[in-house]
This record gives C-alpha cells, sequence and structure tokens, in this order.
C-alpha cells in the first residue's frame, strides 16, 4: 500500500517539475514529458483504487 502511494506521490512530483521547466525555459519537449508523466499517474491512481476495491471484496468473500 505504501508503494502505491509512494508512486503516486513521484509521479506527481515529477510531472509538475516537468511542467515548472517547461513554464522556464518555453521548451516543448518537458511539455510532452510532463503529460507522459501525469497519464502514468492516473494509471497509478487507477491502480491504487484497484488495489483497494479488492480487499474490501476480499473481507465480504
Amino acid at each position: 500500500m505504501m508503494i502505491f502511494r509512494l508512486v503516486f506521490g513521484l509521479l506527481l512530483f515529477a510531472g509538475l517539475i516537468c511542467f515548472a521547466v517547461y513554464i522556464g525555459t518555453k521548451q516543448p519537449v518537458w511539455r510532452h514529458r510532463g503529460i507522459l508523466l501525469i497519464k502514468w499517474t492516473v494509471i497509478a491512481g487507477i491502480g491504487f483504487f484497484a488495489v483497494l476495491i479488492l480487499e474490501r471484496l476480499a473481507l465480504l468473500l
């Protein structure tokens, strides 16, 4: 559980850093990296909530 939180937080932080660098340098490569990291952050969030739901379902069975 803690690993999912750590991965989610680090991906979100890295995405925000990439967008900040894009604002500072105006190089499109940083915006693309930021968008890619945000996509993976959403996927990690979906995985995190899927694990939570599966844990709850396991308790019900």
